[in-house]
C-alpha cells in the first residue's frame, strides 16, 4: 500500500514536510502582508515565496499572479508546513490570488474568507486562460463561493490547462447566502485538470435556486480527472440541495464563455474513479451533456447515486457501489456493469460503519473480487495497487495489504498534472510530486477505455421520489455547536426537476461577480429529489477530530 503524508486541518507534531523545490529555487521570506504582496508583485521564475510567520496575513485586495513560471522553475507560495500559516481575504473583496501567468504552486496555505456579505468572498482562488500548469496542493481554504474558479479570459478566450488541484479541504462554515453560483471547485474550460485527493464538505447556497455541487468541470473541457475525493456535502449544517462530483455542472451559457465557443458537449473525456462521495440530499454524481465520461469504481452512500441527462451526454459507469440508482435521464445513454446497489441496511452489513465513513470490509460476497479489471483503475483510494488478478468493486480494493483509512482523505498518489488523458494520455510532466508521497510521483497514465460491457445492474430509478419545491432533504441533524442550515428551501423553480420526472432546465447565467460571466448555468439541470434522512452529522463531526482533521476554530485580530 502507497502511503504518504497528509496534514490537513490541523498540522501534526513531529510529522513530514510536504514542500516541493524547484531547480535553482530562490527563497523569497516574507513575514507580513505587505512583504508579501510585493513578493508576489515581483515574482520571478524559481522564487520560493515562504510565509515565515503564522499570520494571519490580512489581506483587502486581490492578489494578482501575473508572472510567468516555468515547468522547471516555477512560483511557489507557501508556509513551511500545512496550517502554520493564516491568510484572510477580508471583504469586501471578490477574490483572493488572481493567477494569470504559468507555473505557479500555493501550498500549505490556511486561508480564510471574511466577508460580511457572503456574495463578496467569491474566490480565494481565481485561474485565468494565462494559468497553465498551476498547482494548488496541501491548502485549507473556508468560506468562499468558489473557492477555486477557473475559466478563459482574454481576447480570443484562452482557458488553463494542466492544473493540478490535490490534498486541499474546501469547506464553509454555514450555508452561503447569496444567489450567486456555490460550487467549491468550478471549473470552465481548460484541459487536463486533476482533482485528486481532496476532502470537499459543506457547501450550500442558501438564496435563489438552492442547488450547489462540490465540484464540477464544463465549458466544452476535455480530460479531466476526479479521482481519490472524499466528499461529503453535509457535515457540519444541512439543507438546501448538494450535489457531488460533475462533469457538466448545470450547463454552460452563452457559448462565449466555452472553450472553442461552442458549450455542448460540456466535458469530453473525462474520468471519475475512487471516489468515497456521501451525505448528498441529491445525486452523488452527476454528468449532463458529456461525452465518453467514465465513472469507475467510486463508493456512494446515502445519495440518489448517478445521474446522466442529456444530450450527447453518455459514457461508463463499472464498478460503483452506491445506495440510490444509475439513471439515463432523457437524452442520456450509458453502458452500466458490474454496478452494486444497496440500500442503508445492506452497506452496514458490508462495512463497520459507513454512517462515519467508516468502510472497513465486515461482508466482501457481493463485492470482493467480483468487478471487472479496467485499464484506468489500477489503484484504489488509498493508492492501493489493485494486483491480486480480480478487482473489487468500490473504491477500495479489499487484498490484505492493509487498512485503508476512509475516515480521511486520501493520501494515495495523484496524477501529475495533465497526465491522466482519458484516452490514453500519457503520465503528467508538470505535477511534480510532493515530498512524502503527496501526489504520488508520475500517477498512472491514461490508457484507452476498455470495451463496452453489457448494462448488468444499471436499473433506472423507477419511482423515485422528486421535489416539488418543498423543503430540502429532512432529517440531517446539525453538528453540535452548529445551527441548522439557513434557507432550507429546495429549489422549485429554474435548475429543478420538475415534479412527475422531467429533466432540469439549465439555471439561469450567473455573473461571476469579478467581470466574467463564467460560470453560467451552474445550477440548473440537479434530480433535486429529497434523499431522506442525512448522516449522523454529530458523530462525523467526533471523527473528524479523532483524526485531526475537524474544523479548527482560530482567533484572528479584528
Amino acid at each position: 500500500m502507497k502511503r504518504g503524508c497528509f496534514l490537513l486541518g490541523v498540522a501534526a507534531a513531529g510529522a513530514c514536510s510536504t514542500l516541493s523545490t524547484g531547480a535553482d529555487a530562490v527563497p523569497v521570506p516574507v513575514s507580513d502582508s505587505a512583504a508579501l504582496m510585493n513578493a508576489i508583485s515581483n515574482a520571478s521564475p524559481g522564487d520560493e515565496i515562504t510565509l515565515t510567520g503564522p499570520g494571519p496575513y490580512v489581506l483587502g485586495n486581490r492578489v494578482s499572479c501575473n508572472a510567468n513560471g516555468t515547468t522547471a522553475q516555477p512560483i511557489i507560495v507557501r508556509a513551511p508546513s500545512p496550517g502554520a500559516a493564516v491568510i484572510e481575504f477580508r471583504g469586501p473583496l471578490t477574490e483572493g490570488f488572481v493567477v494569470n501567468g504559468s507555473d505557479w504552486t500555493f501550498e500549505n496555505l490556511d486561508i480564510f474568507g471574511t466577508c460580511s456579505n457572503d456574495s463578496d468572498c467569491e474566490h480565494a482562488w481565481h485561474i485565468g486562460g494565462g494559468g497553465d500548469r498551476t498547482v494548488v496542493r496541501n491548502n485549507r481554504a473556508q468560506n468562499f463561493n468558489a473557492h477555486i474558479k477557473a475559466n478563459g479570459t482574454g481576447t480570443p478566450r484562452v482557458f488553463p490547462d494542466d492544473v493540478l488541484v490535490a490534498g486541499n479541504e474546501f469547506f464553509s462554515t454555514a450555508p452561503r447566502m447569496t444567489g450567486n453560483p456555490v460550487t467549491p471547485i468550478d471549473v470552465v474550460g481548460g484541459r487536463n485538470w486533476v482533482i485528486s485527493g481532496n476532502f470537499i464538505h459543506d457547501y450550500a447556497k442558501g438564496q435563489s435556486n438552492f442547488i450547489s455541487y462540490a465540484a464540477f468541470l464544463k465549458g466544452n473541457s476535455r480530460n479531466g480527472l476526479m479521482e481519490r475525493n472524499l466528499i461529503v456535502c453535509s457535515l457540519l449544517h444541512s439543507g438546501q440541495t448538494r450535489l457531488g462530483l460533475s462533469l457538466g455542472g448545470g450547463g454552460s451559457s452563452p457559448p462565449g464563455i466555452c472553450e472553442g465557443g461552442v458549450c455542448s458537449p460540456e466535458h469530453q473525456d473525462g474520468i471519475i474513479r475512487n471516489n468515497i462521495i456521501a451525505n448528498c440530499n441529491d445525486v452523488g454524481i452527476f454528468i449532463r451533456q458529456s461525452v465518453r465520461s467514465k465513472i469507475y469504481n467510486n463508493t456512494i452512500y446515502k445519495t440518489n447515486g448517478i445521474d446522466f441527462l442529456e444530450a450527447p451526454s453518455g459514457g461508463e459507469a463499472r464498478n460503483n457501489i452506491l445506495m440510490g440508482s444509475i439513471r439515463d435521464r432523457p437524452g442520456a445513454m450509458s453502458v452500466k456493469s458490474a454496478n452494486l446497489m444497496g440500500s442503508e441496511a445492506e452497506f452496514k452489513t458490508w462495512f463497520t460503519d459507513p454512517d462515519a465513513l467508516d468502510f472497513t470490509l465486515l461482508d466482501g460476497t457481493s463485492f470482493v473480487d467480483l468487478g471487472e479489471n479496467l485499464a484506468e483503475v489500477t489503484d484504489d483510494y488509498c493508492g492501493n495497487d489493485r494486483d491480486d488478478g480480480s478487482n473489487d468493486r468500490g473504491a477500495v480494493e479489499y487484498d490484505g495489504d492493509g487498512l485503508c483509512e476512509t475516515t480521511a482523505p486520501s493520501s494515495g498518489g495523484a496524477a501529475g498534472a495533465g497526465g491522466m488523458g482519458a484516452t490514453g494520455g500519457g503520465a503528467g510532466s508538470a505535477g511534480a510530486s510532493g515530498t512524502g508521497g503527496r501526489p504520488g510521483s508520475g500517477g498512472a497514465s491514461g490508457s484507452a477505455g476498455s470495451g463496452a460491457g453489457a448494462n448488468t445492474g444499471g436499473a433506472a430509478n423507477t419511482g423515485g421520489a422528486t421535489s416539488t419545491g418543498g423543503a430540502a432533504g429532512t432529517g440531517g441533524s446539525p453538528a453540535a455547536g452548529g445551527g441548522p442550515g439557513t434557507g432550507g428551501a429546495s429549489s422549485g423553480g429554474s435548475g429543478a426537476r420538475a415534479s412527475g420526472g422531467g429533466a432540469g432546465v439549465a439555471g439561469s447565467n450567473n455573473a461571476d461577480g469579478d467581470g466574467n460571466t463564467a460560470s453560467g448555468g451552474d445550477d440548473g439541470g440537479c434530480s433535486c429529489r429529497a434523499a431522506g434522512s442525512r448522516s449522523r452529522a454529530a458523530a462525523l463531526l467526533a471523527l473528524m477530530a479523532a483524526a485531526a482533521i475537524g474544523v479548527r476554530r482560530r482567533e484572528r485580530n479584528a
